[in-house]
């Protein structure tokens, strides 16, 4: 082995600072990623897709109702005032539904928002179906103003019968270091 310094106290550190260097590295680049394949494969955490869904007409069950619950948090440092317009309703399966969250940004600055879902108890993600969702996109918002951010969804006629309740849980982060100037006025 090639030694770096005669002074152990410089070589036991500069192995602490590549140790440190490698679980940082492994944290943010192998971390994520393996989260969703597990998450995927284990269909675990509620995660809900990315993307619209695109409704196959299949008829409403009225004999069945099924209540949605709506849970807002904001991320650590988040600013903003984020909250359902409604936190819950009865649904039918099949049928589409609509409501909206609300967001102000109280700061005289600009910022960015994004939004990420999760549904509970996690087997029914995949029976909750977003047609149209503000976490599709990144959220822009000027200083002191507020919006409305619509959400349509549909809960499949396929949700198992044993399931009566949804909560679908929206947590806001701040993204406008990473949109690069992406404000638009709502």
């Amino acid at each position: 082995m090639i030694r770096i310094s005669a002074n152990p106290a410089i070589d036991t550190a500069a192995k602490l600072v590549a140790v440190a260097i490698c679980m940082f590295a492994f944290v943010f680049v192998v971390m994520v990623p393996l989260y969703n394949v597990l998450c995927d494969a284990l269909g675990i955490n509620g995660k809900t897709s990315g993307q619209a869904y695109t409704a196959v007409q299949s008829g409403v069950d009225e004999d069945r109702v099924v209540t949605i619950q709506f849970v807002a948090t904001n991320n650590e440092g988040m600013p903003w005032e984020f909250s359902p317009s409604q936190t819950v309703m009865k649904v039918h399966p099949g049928a589409s539904n609509d409501t909206v969250f609300n967001a102000y940004n109280p700061l005289a600055k600009d910022m960015v928002a994004q939004a990420i879902p999760s549904v509970s108890p996690s087997r029914a993600a995949e029976y909750f179906h977003k047609t149209e969702c503000f976490c599709f996109n990144q959220q822009p918002l000027e200083g002191e103003s507020g919006a409305e951010m619509p959400l349509q969804f549909i809960v499949d006629r396929e949700l198992p019968r044993d399931i009566h309740t949804i909560t679908l849980s929206y947590t806001i982060f701040d993204v406008t270091d990473m949109a690069q100037g992406a404000i638009a006025t709502r």
